[in-house]
């Protein structure tokens, strides 16, 4: 199962989610021993560039212009601003700079206010990723110009289940942006959000979606949903443990030399989850307080969690 395959079939992966908890965790946690350090986590940081006033209708967004959240809207940061925040990132340990801007795709203009962003960030020795909604080809060429490493560009959920989170683009459209991310030389980081009400099927179709990227996503963040009041799923009934750790370790098994990253939601998450997350194959973290607008657990637990768990970072 450790090979890389780009085929995979809806009802294989279903197969996967069908297996006992204990047999899935050990056949993901042998795969990702086999392709990782299993005691070695990678750290990134995510700064908000631009926060607010998104006019996409992403039924989980805090910044869609759609939904009284009470996130006020603010002008895109400065490139002094982003820079003195990758500075602090880094000093914390962070090894990836990742700057978000709530956009549904930049102009030529916006994005060339991005590019000094991205050569500073590269010139302290970080890699660095941006995730600025959908871009044309020609603009994933001049981000890769500009030496950028990653970009994130999230398929959220299924095909099959995509209208019923977002009506302002369709699923296609993420593709597509994928396919000029991927074309341009840029390594793609993409992944999902989970617990948004979806089925168990639909987690199986977004992940084999993933799975049958050619090639696979560098990256893929797999985020917990973090029910924000005001917009359609604040009152989503909340995925189970088990069934989260279960999505972490089909990641690792169909996308097996891909870096899992356990992202949003880790700050209501235990110890013990998170363990357990890392055992079955997520080795990437973010490090800060906030994960653009919701918060995420401060570096000096995550650190403290490490020590506990003998866990190192690539810093």
């Amino acid at each position: 199962m450790a090979e890389l395959r780009h085929n995979w079939a809806l009802e294989e992966v279903e197969a996967l989610f069908a297996l006992p908890f204990n047999d899935l965790v050990f056949q993901a946690h042998t795969v990702h021993r086999k392709n990782f350090n299993p005691n070695q986590v990678q750290t990134s940081a995510l700064f908000n560039i631009k926060t607010g006033a998104c006019p996409e209708d992403c039924s989980y967004c805090s910044q869609s212009s759609k939904y009284n959240t009470g996130i006020k809207r603010e002008k895109l940061a400065s490139v002094e601003v982003v820079l003195k925040q990758a500075k602090v990132a880094k000093e914390k340990g962070a090894t990836r700079f990742c700057m978000g801007a709530a956009w549904r795709n930049p102009t030529d203009k916006s994005l060339s206010k991005v590019i000094p962003m991205v050569e500073g960030v590269k010139a302290m020795g970080m890699e660095t990723c941006v995730t600025l909604g959908m871009l044309t080809q020609a603009q994933a060429l001049t981000l890769k110009q500009a030496g950028l490493d990653y970009y994130n560009h999230n398929l959220d959920t299924s095909k099959e289940n995509y209208s019923n989170v977002i009506s302002t683009r369709t699923f296609q459209d993420r593709i597509d942006t994928l396919e000029a991310v991927q074309n341009a030389g840029i390594r793609v980081c993409s992944g999902g959000i989970f617990g948004m009400g979806e089925g168990q099927t639909d987690r199986a179709s977004m992940l084999r979606s993933l799975a049958n990227l050619t090639p696979h996503p560098d990256s893929v963040p797999i985020n917990l949903l973090v029910p924000i009041p005001g917009t359609p799923f604040e009152n989503v009934t909340p995925l189970s443990e088990t069934e989260f750790i279960r999505t972490i370790a089909i990641a690792r098994i169909i996308m097996p030399k891909s870096v899992v990253r356990l992202s949003a939601g880790r700050i209501k998450m235990g110890d013990a989850m998170q363990a357990l997350c890392f055992f079955a194959g997520a080795n990437s973290i973010f490090y800060g307080e906030h994960l653009l607008t919701t918060p995420n657990p401060s570096t000096g637990t995550d650190q403290t969690l490490f020590a506990k768990l003998g866990i190192n970072t690539n810093a």
